[in-house]
């Protein structure tokens, strides 16, 4: 699958970014994807990679082998039934839908900073309008 050069973003990326490559899924715009790589954060959009349609387990097997974390609004993949651990990490976003795309953004690569050095793996996050949940997976 064609995409962006991830390699090239993980060059530039600094220590506590590292570690953190993100997959960003479909309900969420492509714009994010572009603000992520612009503070750092190796980050994909689903439809850079030709996965744009596709079932919620084809985006997770994708993810998992490259090590991504899931950026998305599907409250489905919070699911630990469907995507239990052992998992790159997902970050499900809970945010008002009358809230403009710019904001949005804005508040998800807040809550990511406040989560330096943080592994992701086996990690379920949840931004919500004034917090951040973190839950980790065992």
């Amino acid at each position: 699958m064609g995409g962006n050069d991830l390699d090239a973003d993980v060059e530039s990326a600094t220590p506590e970014t590292l570690a953190w490559r993100f997959l960003v899924d479909e309900n969420l715009p492509r714009y994010l994807a572009e603000r992520l790589r612009a503070e750092t954060y190796p980050a994909e959009h689903v439809v850079e990679i030709g996965l744009r349609g596709h079932m919620d387990a084809d985006v997770y097997a994708y993810a998992q082998q490259g090590q991504r974390t899931i950026v998305t609004t599907d409250v489905g993949f919070g699911s630990l039934l469907h995507y239990p651990p052992p998992h790159a990490g997902i970050i499900v976003v809970r945010l008002p839908d009358d809230l403009p795309i710019l904001r949005r953004i804005e508040i998800i690569v807040a809550a990511l900073k406040q989560l330096p050095q943080q592994m992701l793996n086996d990690t379920l996050i949840t931004i919500e309008a004034g917090r951040v949940r973190v839950r980790k997976r065992s």
